[in-house]
């Protein structure tokens, strides 16, 4: 069906198609992971910027220190079914 010389172009076309992902997987997660990084820090500081005129005494806090907080603490942990 194949000849010697068409076997060893496909094991080394489909070599060089792994050698190309194991480098192109690593560096698109590094890409995306630094892009979702860099829109977060953006979001996180246009937020704190929208809410630096608050003032922080207008946040109810309970003694949990939630900002929802009027719950009390837990006496004792139940462990889950």
């Amino acid at each position: 069906m194949f000849n010697s010389q068409g076997t060893i172009s496909i094991v080394t076309v489909g070599i060089l198609i792994w050698i190309g992902l194991a480098f192109a997987i690593p560096a698109y997660v590094s890409w995306s992971s630094d892009t979702a990084v860099a829109e977060f820090m953006r979001t996180a500081s246009a937020s704190d910027l929208d809410h630096s005129n608050e003032s922080l005494s207008s946040v109810q806090q309970g003694p949990t220190g939630c900002p929802v907080g009027k719950r009390k603490l837990p006496t004792q942990i139940t462990p889950l079914p």
